[in-house]
């Protein structure tokens, strides 16, 4: 299994809608099998398709007792709003108070072709509605909203925040080649990179245990515009560091 590339902000691909899944083959079965490698690798919770830099309909993600993947989701959402932050794997930097729905259910099929349906509140259904949106074009800076958003644009317009893009990366990238290399001498898979075989078999609800999404990420700086001043361990949808 190999670690794959996050892209950041400013690649087009993280700007153009995915493309739907049709080809279920074994190279299909190879790619989520990658996400869900690279998923853990950067400590996230949850990923899209096009933060890798494939431009297609797929998600992944393992909060809590739920993990799984869908391809070609369609997600809806309730009506009662949940508080809480995210930041983004392909947004360095802090994260922000982001107006999400409390409840959400995700529908599509898994990489068999068999039908995905899963529920959930809180920072499950927080991790539905954000990778989602990776797979419009649309990400979770777009949906800020007031001074929290002005703050965000200011903050990813400095000078310095292309240096902290650039530090990221070359972090990640460093992870990425040791660790590839180090797998690659290994004759026993890691049983966390086999998470995603079955996953979807199961379907219902799935909540999260809390409504707050700190140490969520959804990675590594401080939560911005929290009106309560709560921590932010993660700058993306990523684990604490004590996950």
């Amino acid at each position: 299994m190999t670690i794959l590339r996050i892209r950041t902000q400013g690649d087009p691909v993280l700007r153009t809608p995915a493309l739907t899944v049709t080809d279920f083959d074994e190279s299909l079965r190879t790619l989520i099998s990658d996400m869900f490698e690279t998923m853990y690798a950067v400590k996230g919770v949850g990923l899209a398709a096009p933060q890798v830099g494939v431009g297609l309909q797929i998600l992944t993600w393992d909060i809590g007792e739920d993990s799984g993947h869908v391809i070609n989701p369609s997600i809806e959402v309730g009506d009662e709003p949940q508080e809480g932050g995210e930041g983004c794997l392909s947004v360095p930097g802090p994260g922000y108070d982001t107006p999400r729905r409390d409840y959400a259910i995700i529908t599509g099929v898994d990489m068999n072709g068999d039908p995905v349906r899963r529920e959930g509140t809180g920072l499950l259904a927080r991790c539905f509605q954000h990778e989602t949106d990776h797979l419009h074009g649309t990400l979770f800076v777009d949906r800020l909203e007031g001074e929290v958003r002005k703050e965000a644009m200011r903050a990813m317009r400095a000078p310095e925040y292309q240096d902290i893009v650039d530090t990221v990366t070359r972090e990640r990238e460093a992870q990425r080649l040791g660790d590839s290399a180090e797998g690659a001498s290994e004759t026993t898979a890691s049983p966390r990179s086999n998470a995603f075989q079955g996953a979807n078999t199961r379907s219902g609800s799935a909540t999260s245990g809390s409504k707050d999404s700190v140490g969520s990420s959804f990675t590594g700086s401080s939560f911005r515009g929290s009106p309560t001043g709560s921590s932010f361990t993660g700058s993306s949808f990523t684990r604490g560091k004590d996950s």
